[in-house]
């Protein structure tokens, strides 16, 4: 699933690649991805504007419309977002194309039509309304809202990181890398670990996804632009602790396989 270091990519794709560039008309091949309009809906709002700004907060992401209002995207579990200018081939999975008048595309492309694409009058409003907290790599969401967070829950503390209510953005793959870095056993009960722990696993989680974003390494994909001291690329069956060596261990929560390696990462609940 893509998460906030891949979203934090695409919405750089659209910086770079699709501002200010006007809008010829968009294509829906599947009107089940769009999420409360139809496809008239967002051809007559999209026909001529412009995207003007981005804007991502956890794993949604905005494209301000000159117009007026945002174009939305969530990539649920396969979602991509590419902007191609002519020659590339079009994705498998096609299901959004925006069509600019010089004849660039952005698409969006989801094998399993988890994904929606939508429109907002207001981005806050719509992350008030979705019941996000805030952007994992917001500046003001500091430690101590983190810690806080994690006194009240008696659950395991990678479910507390990947509550989207709590902290926005992270998914199963980035909560295992957090909590390897924090040197914190995923399943390690949240209202035990004291304000030190919480501050750590904070610091841990700041790194961790700043570092995904500057190696342009995503959820599942360029994990070998991580640092070799990072637990993502030694993420699969039979892979090894980058620290010790140890063969990594796995878990389930939620119905979700995790990673954690039982020596540098030790249960203390």
């Amino acid at each position: 699933m893509p998460e906030l270091p891949d979203v934090e990519l695409y919405r750089r794709r659209l910086e770079l690649g699709a501002l200010s560039r006007p809008i010829a008309r968009v294509e829906v091949a599947d009107p089940r991805s769009l999420q409360h309009l139809t496809p008239a809906d967002l051809a007559v709002r999209l026909a001529g504007a412009r995207l003007a700004a981005t804007r991502r907060h956890g794993k949604h992401l905005f494209a301000a419309l000159s117009g007026g209002g945002w174009l939305t995207f969530h990539f649920g579990m396969n979602g991509v977002l590419q902007c191609l200018d002519g020659g590339e081939a079009v994705p498998r999975y096609l299901k959004v194309r925006v069509v600019f008048e010089d004849g660039g595309t952005v698409v969006f492309a989801d094998k399993r039509v988890l994904g929606r694409v939508g429109l907002t009058a207001d981005v806050d409003a719509f992350v008030r309304e979705a019941g996000l907290g805030p952007d994992a790599l917001d500046d003001g969401f500091e430690a101590a809202a983190l810690a806080a967070a994690l006194a009240r829950r008696r659950v395991a503390v990678k479910a507390v990181l990947m509550d989207q209510a709590v902290t926005a953005g992270i998914g199963n793959i980035y909560a295992d890398e957090i909590l390897f870095q924090a040197r914190l056993h995923p399943l390690t009960v949240a209202a035990t670990l004291d304000l030190g722990a919480a501050r750590e696993l904070h610091g841990a989680m700041r790194r961790a996804l700043g570092e995904a974003i500057a190696c342009g390494a995503g959820s599942e994909q360029y994990l070998e632009r991580l640092p070799a001291y990072c637990l993502l690329p030694q993420r699969h069956r039979g892979g090894h602790c980058p620290r010790c060596t140890a063969r990594l261990g796995t878990f389930k929560l939620g119905g979700r396989t995790g990673y954690a390696c039982a020596r540098c990462q030790p249960r203390g609940d």
